[in-house]
């Protein structure tokens, strides 16, 4: 069922993946408040070894972004955490891309399950504090795995007007447990009781378990279309 009107949804995650949420928020006939809680900081001039090296593993859109920046390399066997981590693999470049649809389990398990075919190491470049632990899965599973630290996410300051608007809001939208922390240190200063709050996964929305909201609500599957599909059930 539609909600009976068009709902205030906070764009919580860091840019540019924000104006890509934004976007898709409008076009289910909402308003987008984007106000990242998060920014991105690039590692300047990162050392990337590629010898022995035959598939890139990805967990998130950010780490594939900064790994294309930082190597002109568009030969490599591709793995994506999901669908639009794979988007973007193709959009610069990369012509083997495989989906895992799902989480870093399901990652790295169909990593896994294709070790003898990869013959060599995997290379998994992406954040300070990677969002589940790939690196270790695939460790454990046999495959030679490197990770690669490109950049790292710190809370952003929201502007005084954003501030201003956060009683306006219907629902917030949270992709990440760094987001949830952030998010919950920000309404620790601005109580927002009504504000509901749609998270990727449970994990994601474990920091913010006892901040007095109107909802906690995740996702069936950690993909951004099913925590979308959540916001007309939010009302």
């Amino acid at each position: 069922m539609s909600s009976q009107r068009p709902l205030k949804i906070w764009i919580t995650r860091a840019q540019p993946g924000a104006e890509a949420t934004a976007a898709r928020v409008r076009a289910l006939g909402h308003t987008p408040l984007v106000a990242p809680l998060l920014a991105v900081r690039m590692v300047e001039d990162p050392q990337i070894d590629l010898e022995g090296v035959k598939a890139l593993a990805f967990t998130s859109a950010n780490g594939l972004r900064a790994f294309a920046q930082a190597c002109a390399d568009r030969s490599l066997q591709v793995f994506a955490v999901g669908a639009a981590t794979a988007q973007a693999a193709r959009e610069v470049g990369f012509r083997r891309v495989l989906s895992a649809d799902g989480d870093v389990a399901a990652l790295a398990e169909g990593i896994a399950a294709r070790r003898n075919e990869i013959g060599g190491a995997v290379l998994h470049p992406g954040a300070a504090e990677l969002a589940g632990d790939l690196a270790g899965a695939l460790a454990r599973a046999g495959v030679e795995v490197r990770a690669l630290t490109l950049y790292d996410t710190a809370p952003a300051v929201l502007e005084p007007d954003q501030v201003a608007r956060l009683g306006e809001v219907d629902v917030a939208l949270v992709h990440s447990a760094k987001g949830a922390q952030a998010l919950a240190a920000v309404l620790a200063v601005h109580p927002q009781p009504r504000l509901k709050v749609l998270g990727l996964s449970k994990a994601v929305l474990a920091p913010l378990a006892d901040t007095p909201l109107a909802g906690l609500t995740s996702a069936p599957f950690p993909l951004e279309a099913a925590l979308l599909n959540l916001i007309d059930r939010s009302t």
